[in-house]
């Protein structure tokens, strides 16, 4: 009779052992997103939420007397703020658009003397913080500019022959600032075009303008598109231009009228309106791109560059090169020229009169204007961790896992970019104006937390984008061989999937740095004189006259914004337009 055996008793489960098998859940992929959706709950809807519900409370109860007062025809300046700003903004998309698409079909599609000089200056306008970009546009053609005040001693005039202000000031700001989205899009567009299309329907009897409206311009849609939606929600959330050239009735001007006066139940409000405003333009943009999206669908070779071969057009072109290189660098030139001139001393000559080196010294030497600049090392350095650690969870999310939710949280990472820079500043006012859970308690404003936390919000997007773009060109089977021979998933996430898109994370890092360093609109709703970070300081000292202090903090933000673009070009191989 055989004796039963003895049960053995099953080998105990290692820790690394119930680790994979939760990674190979099927439910794993919501472990990893649920942090994701929390901090967009917490520090996007929720901040924008409060500011909604705050824009139908007066005195403690429900009313809508507040949207009332907006569109009051008795007390306009709201109505004509919202018409300004979407006029601008619109404005600045038309005229951005003729500016960029022709610079990149110039620039891709001929070859003429200057084109290779200009093609590399063609993007300076990017080296220019928003703040400082309008700064130059003001020293250089404002009542008080270098050309006017030269023009007017040199022809002897009594008054300037011209000056730069009101709308048109801003417009001018706008398409010399904000052309480059649409020139890298399009150039990055039109590289991939295939001129058998364009022959083909030459050889039908189109001429040239039929070509370009038949047939090229609806192969740019996308990209146009794309360009049209950020230059308009950028023209919406201006703030610098309308003040510095004497707009008071836009949108982010009231915004920040009635925040400073107190009034936080319209500035709610009008931070809701004009977030609806933004929102519906981009649901506008992408239902038109869905709906007019032309695919190339041929194989022909891309197009090469002609030759201008005429002599009237060689000298046409030298000349037009040469006023295009001196329109793009006299920003920057005039901006560190006047990094140079002494405080005070540049009243009604055209040039500065008088020039030191004390300015430049005194950024790493004095106490009191280095403080600005370690402020926003700091805060930039807090947020854009924040921004590495969720960019990069959300775009391996995004690109290399399936879940329930994936386009609800693509748009809500998208979000921050629809939403003006004050609006940002006035949700968090509205929500952690008093302790909560997301603020674990603590009162938000007024302290340093505050302006880190509205710089993560603003760049959500960047490291994301970088990365999920990086990651859709990578072969995605080298994970899956890993995974096949026993990797777990945080080793293979380690040391497969992180150095293969290690060019995207660091060049979105590298951008999330320098856009904190040179944020303006948000801070100065959210700054105290503890946390000064360097565009609040740029903006004080050049109320107070102080223009080359000003200006050398100036130049400090473009030698950083330079490098960085230059460092984030070898990282992406030259694909600029991939950055959007």
């Amino acid at each position: 009779m055989n004796k039963p055996q003895p049960q053995l008793a099953p080998p105990p489960i290692r820790p690394s052992s119930r680790w994979n098998s939760l990674t190979r859940s099927p439910h794993f992929v919501y472990v990893l997103i649920a942090p994701l959706f929390l901090i967009l709950l917490a520090y996007v809807i929720y901040p924008f939420f409060q500011t909604f519900r705050q824009s139908l409370q007066l005195d403690g109860g429900f009313s809508l007397q507040n949207y009332s007062r907006f569109f009051s025809l008795e007390h306009t300046a709201n109505l004509e703020a919202l018409w300004t700003s979407v006029y601008i903004s619109v404005l600045s998309v038309i005229t951005c658009g003729i500016v960029g698409v022709a610079m990149a079909f110039l620039l891709e599609r001929y070859e003429f003397p200057g084109r290779k000089l200009l093609s590399v200056l063609v993007l300076v306008p990017m080296a220019l913080p928003p703040l400082i970009g309008v700064l130059s546009f003001e020293f250089l053609y404002g009542s008080s500019g270098i050309i006017p005040r030269g023009l007017q001693h040199l022809l002897h005039l009594d008054k300037p022959p011209f000056t730069l202000k009101g709308i048109w000031g801003v417009l001018v700001v706008h398409t010399f600032t904000m052309y480059t989205y649409f020139y890298m899009t399009a150039s990055s567009a039109i590289k991939g075009l295939d001129p058998s299309l364009e022959e083909a329907a030459a050889n039908l009897g189109a001429n040239r303008f039929t070509i370009w409206r038949r047939v090229i311009l609806p192969m740019l849609t996308p990209a146009i598109v794309a360009a049209s939606l950020l230059v308009f929600m950028i023209s919406m959330a201006s703030y610098t231009a309308p003040l510095i050239f004497g707009i008071e009735r836009t949108m982010t001007m009231q915004i920040y009228l009635s925040r400073t006066n107190g009034d936080l139940d319209m500035a709610s409000t009008q931070s809701t309106l004009l977030s609806v405003v933004s929102i519906l333009f981009l649901i506008l943009m992408r239902w038109y791109q869905g709906a007019r999206n032309y695919q190339n669908m041929s194989k022909g070779v891309s197009v090469h560059r002609t030759e201008v071969k005429s002599k009237a057009g060689r000298n046409t072109a030298m000349v037009l090169s040469f006023l295009g290189v001196l329109v793009l660098m006299l920003p920057i030139l005039v901006i560190v020229l006047l990094a140079f001139s002494e405080d005070g001393k540049w009243t009604t000559q055209v040039l500065p009169p008088s020039y030191t080196l004390d300015h430049f010294k005194d950024l790493f030497t004095d106490s009191k204007t280095w403080r600005p600049i370690a402020n926003s090392f700091k805060i930039s350095i807090a947020a854009t961790i924040g921004n590495l650690l969720f960019g990069v969870a959300a775009a391996y999310a995004i690109v290399r896992m399936n879940f329930k939710g994936k386009t609800l949280l693509d748009i809500l990472i998208m979000l921050p970019w629809a939403l003006p820079g004050t609006v940002v500043a006035v949700n968090l006012i509205t929500a952690f104006s008093e302790p909560n859970a997301f603020s674990f308690g603590q009162v938000l404003i007024g302290s340093f937390w505050i302006l880190p936390l509205a710089y993560f919000v603003r760049h959500l997007p960047l490291i994301f984008r970088s990365t999920s773009s990086t990651l859709m060109q990578t072969d995605r089977s080298v994970e899956e061989a890993a995974r096949n021979l026993g990797a777990s998933w945080w080793y293979t996430f380690r040391r497969v999937v992180f150095p293969m898109a290690l060019s995207g994370i660091l060049a979105g890092t590298l951008l999330a740095l320098v856009e904190g360093i040179g944020e303006f609109v948000a801070s100065i709703l959210l700054y105290t004189n503890k946390t000064t970070p360097i565009s609040v300081e740029i903006f004080q000292r050049m109320y107070a006259f102080e223009f080359g202090t000003a200006c050398a903090y100036g130049v400090l933000q473009i030698v950083m914004i330079i490098l960085v673009l230059y460092v984030s070009r070898r990282l992406t191989g030259g694909n600029a337009g991939s950055a959007i």
